[in-house]
C-alpha cells in the first residue's frame, strides 16, 4: 500500500482465497479502509461456488492491468498463489479438455490410491508433488490418463504469458521462526474477528465440499469445530499446522519458480 501511494499504483489481487467475497476474514482481505486509501482490484469479486482457474484469473488480471494502464497508474500484483503468477508470466500448458468420465473416475479415488496410481503412471509428477497435495495429484493423474502424456509434457509447451521482462518481481521473505509466530498471531486475530461466524455463514450456503472456497486455510478446521468433530483448541492447532505447511510450500515454489527475484525482508 505504501508503494502504491508513492508511485500511483493499483493493487491487483493474485491470492486465490481473497477472490471470494465469502472469505473476508479468513483470507485477511484488505479492509474498506485499505481500499479507500489506494485502488484495489479483484478482491471479493467471486461467489463461493464460482471456481476460478489460473487461466480465468489471468484473463481477469490482464483486463485490470489494461484498465490501470489506461488510467496512467502502475499495476502492483500481490498475492501468494504461485500458479497464478507463473501463468501470467510464463503462460499456460495447452492441456486438452479432460473427458467427464476420466475426471469422475480420478476424483472418486482416495488420496492414497491416487498417489499410488500417479507414482506408477507419471512418476516425474509424483516425485515433484507433496504426498498430501490431493488437488494437484488428481490433476496430474487425470491428465496422463486422458492424454496418454504426463503433465510435464504439456507444461513444456506453455503458451501465452507476458514474459519475465514485462515485470519486476519481488519475493517478500521472512525467517521461518518469524513466519510461524505471525501465523499463530494471525489465526488468533481471525478468531477474535468473527472467523467462526464467517465459516458458519459459508457452511449455510451448502456448497460442494470440493470447491476452492471450502478448502481455504482454516475453513476445514473451523468447520470441523462447528460440526462437533474438533474442539476449538484442536481446530486452531490443526489450522496452524496447515498454515505452516502452506508457508513451506510457498517458499519452495518461490525458490523454484522465482529464484532470480530479489528477496525483500520487511523491517
Amino acid at each position: 500500500m505504501a508503494l502504491a501511494q508513492r508511485v500511483g499504483g493499483t493493487i491487483i489481487n493474485a491470492d486465490a482465497s481473497q477472490l471470494y467475497r465469502d472469505l473476508a476474514i479468513i483470507s485477511a482481505r484488505p479492509t474498506p479502509e485499505d481500499e479507500a486509501l489506494v485502488p484495489h482490484r479483484l478482491y471479493g469479486v467471486l461467489a463461493g461456488d464460482d471456481v476460478c482457474s489460473a487461466a480465468r484469473w489471468v484473463e481477469l488480471a490482464l483486463a485490470e492491468v489494461a484498465k490501470t494502464r489506461s488510467e496512467g497508474r502502475h499495476s502492483i500484483i500481490v498475492g501468494g498463489t504461485g500458479l497464478y503468477l507463473s501463468a501470467l508470466i510464463n503462460g499456460l500448458a495447452p492441456v486438452p479438455a479432460i473427458p467427464d468420465d476420466v475426471r469422475a473416475g480420478v476424483r472418486a479415488l482416495e488420496t492414497a490410491a491416487a498417489r499410488a496410481a500417479l507414482e506408477r503412471e507419471d512418476p516425474a509428477s509424483a516425485a515433484r508433488l507433496m504426498p498430501a497435495d490431493r488437488q494437484r495429484t488428481l490433476r496430474a493423474l487425470e491428465v496422463v490418463r486422458a492424454t496418454g502424456q504426463p503433465l510435464g509434457h504439456w507444461q513444456q509447451r506453455r503458451e501465452g504469458g507476458i514474459g519475465a521482462a514485462a515485470v519486476q518481481g519481488f519475493v517478500v521473505d521472512r525467517p521461518r521462526a518469524e513466519l510461524n509466530a505471525r501465523a499463530e498471531t494471525r489465526l488468533a486475530a481471525m478468531l477474535a474477528d468473527r472467523a467462526l461466524e464467517e465459516v458458519a455463514a459459508l457452511l449455510a450456503l451448502r456448497l460442494p465440499p470440493d470447491v476452492p472456497v471450502m478448502k481455504a486455510l482454516a475453513v476445514p478446521q473451523l468447520a470441523a469445530h462447528l460440526d462437533g468433530t474438533l474442539s476449538l483448541d484442536e481446530a486452531m492447532a490443526a489450522a496452524l499446522v496447515a498454515t505452516r505447511q502452506y508457508q513451506k510450500r510457498q517458499q519452495t515454489w518461490a525458490r523454484n519458480q522465482f529464484g532470480d527475484w530479489p528477496r525483500v525482508t520487511p523491517g
